[in-house]
């Protein structure tokens, strides 16, 4: 793998770390990890920017979602400073992601990264969401 691509897999390994925490303090610690301070997080459901707007919607999910995580659907395909990457929600049983190939929710989402590997923008699309959602 190269440096190119290994920069695309950690942004996105960070990503999936915020996406994934528990508790306030280590979504604001994985959220400032992943993103810049004017980073931005867009998607059918919402349009954020900022760090605690951005934990404000990862705890949203949380809470729709109880006892849910998001992982990797795929590869994660990337060029110059843009990354994308699918992902699902799946159940957790016994704190690993698991769901028995259920997963309610499915998207994909484009990155946009600083010279550091930080996320400056993402751009969320949604494949699948269950009725009410």
């Amino acid at each position: 793998m190269s440096a190119n691509t290994d920069r695309y897999e950690i942004a996105v390994a960070r990503y999936f770390e915020a996406w994934n925490a528990v508790g306030p303090e280590e979504l604001a610690k994985t959220v400032a990890a992943a993103w810049t301070a004017d980073g931005s997080y867009t998607d059918p459901l919402a349009d954020v920017a900022g760090h605690d707007e951005i934990a404000a919607v990862i705890a949203g999910a949380h809470e729709q979602f109880p006892g849910y995580a998001f992982r990797s659907a795929g590869t994660v395909d990337g060029h110059h400073d843009t990354a994308r990457f699918s992902w699902e929600l799946v159940n957790e049983t016994g704190g690993t992601p698991s769901g028995g190939g259920s997963a309610p929710v499915a998207g994909f989402d484009v990155i946009t990264l600083d010279a550091d590997g930080r996320i400056r923008s993402v751009l969320g699309f949604l494949d699948r969401v269950p009725a009410g959602a």
